[in-house]
């Protein structure tokens, strides 16, 4: 019997072919062999459209070298393009819609903004979301600057901590605003008054770079050093959602994000609550909470958006164990556990996806003979605030 064949979709990072998760494939092939799967990399770039052929990357684990081979289409497509400011982006927006008939572990998520609209829509996650306002002119900003001592403005298709401003207003007036710009370079701190802060934010141009402003959580610790968390929900494989595991991120002196790329570094998250809300009991209560909400988030999302197979949700804890959804990743890294030595939660992280592909395979063998496209979504099926139209600027990949 011919084995199934998963795909992996990404993008190149340079002209030299240079992909950024190269480790992790090499990873997905090993294991993906032993569950008798076999797997291969590919990008839009090596799509012969005409023939509908790819010249694919194969990793061979014997002499842990890659070589290339033209071959047919994949069982399924494992989706791991993440947002580019490329022509390369162009390219993958013309794959999915040339072949977005075929069967993929994930489709794209929208952006920061309308995730944060249809949770909104239901009352099960509706009070873990910080007040998020859509910015039309730095009025919006101003006005949640009046509610909110302590806010952050993020372009809702940024990823990484690039763009992202901190603002707190402190107890004289004065604004204190700390940053990264879209090389996620720490921009240095610095006070302006209140009405400086047009003057400041104008070359920012955030009605045009898309902004959205968001209530501050206080996530700092006795370093000055923030803080959040990295939850991560996958398929099994049975086809059900679960809650792989969940890290602690500490960011680096200066940073106001706690992004790995951007300086910070891993904990466990035993540790970190530990030494932020010192209460055993409240610990377990929050991690199964968290836990709980992962896996309920990651469900309701994949109903209003189509099939997904992991997701990311960057938490973070208030001292009180209040839980607050700061943004959902549809295309998660995996490092963070290994950082923190949590070797088991890697394996899983790596390795459930697999298992999920072969789940699906199966299912769709069983239902050979009748029609396998999958299903529109749309606000028939119960999800408020989802739509079967939106604009390509809409779709986080």
């Amino acid at each position: 019997m011919t084995q199934p064949v998963l795909g992996i979709l990404t993008l190149y990072l340079n002209e030299a072919g240079l992909l950024e998760e190269k480790s992790i494939y090499q990873k997905m092939t090993v294991s993906a062999k032993k569950l008798g799967l076999n797997v291969f990399v590919f990008t839009p770039k090596d799509v012969n459209y005409s023939q509908n052929q790819i010249h694919a990357m194969f990793y061979d684990p014997e002499s842990q070298t890659w070589s290339r081979k033209w071959t047919s289409f994949p069982h399924l497509i494992y989706d791991r393009c993440r947002i580019q400011r490329s022509y390369r982006f162009e390219q993958l927006k013309r794959f999915r819609s040339r072949y977005g008939h075929l069967t993929f572990l994930n489709r794209p998520l929208r952006n920061k903004w309308t995730v944060h609209n249809v949770l909104s829509k239901d009352s099960r996650f509706k009070g873990y979301l910080p007040a998020t306002r859509y910015i039309e002119s730095v009025q919006d900003v101003s006005d949640m600057l009046g509610k909110h001592s302590l806010v952050y403005l993020k372009p809702v298709n940024g990823t990484g901590g690039r763009g992202i401003l901190r603002i707190e207003k402190q107890k004289d007036g004065l604004l204190h605003i700390q940053g990264r710009d879209q090389s996620r370079r720490i921009i240095k701190p610095r006070q302006i008054s209140a009405a400086q802060l047009k003057g400041f934010l104008s070359p920012w141009n955030l009605k045009g770079n898309m902004y959205i402003v968001q209530q501050g959580i206080q996530i700092k610790l006795n370093s000055g050093r923030v803080h959040d968390y990295r939850l991560l929900v996958q398929k099994n494989g049975d086809g059900n959602w679960e809650a792989t595991g969940c890290a602690g991120r500490i960011g680096a002196a200066g940073s106001i994000t706690s992004n790995l790329h951007g300086g910070g570094h891993a904990s466990t998250m035993d540790a970190l609550l530990k030494d932020w809300i010192r209460d055993e009991a409240k610990i377990g209560q929050v991690k199964d909470e968290a836990n709980k909400l992962g896996v309920g988030i990651a469900a309701y999302l994949e109903k209003c958006f189509g099939r997904l197979c992991e997701l990311a949700l960057d938490i973070a804890i208030d001292r009180k164990g209040g839980i607050w959804l700061l943004e959902v990743n549809p295309k998660p890294a995996r490092e963070v556990f290994k950082q923190a030595g949590e070797k088991e939660v890697y394996r899983k992280a790596i390795v459930r996806p697999l298992e999920y592909a072969l789940w699906l395979y199966n299912q769709k063998r069983r239902r050979k003979g009748k029609d396998n496209k999958q299903a529109t979504i749309s606000n028939a099926n119960g999800c408020p605030g989802s739509s079967t139209s939106f604009d390509r600027d809409d779709l986080q990949p």
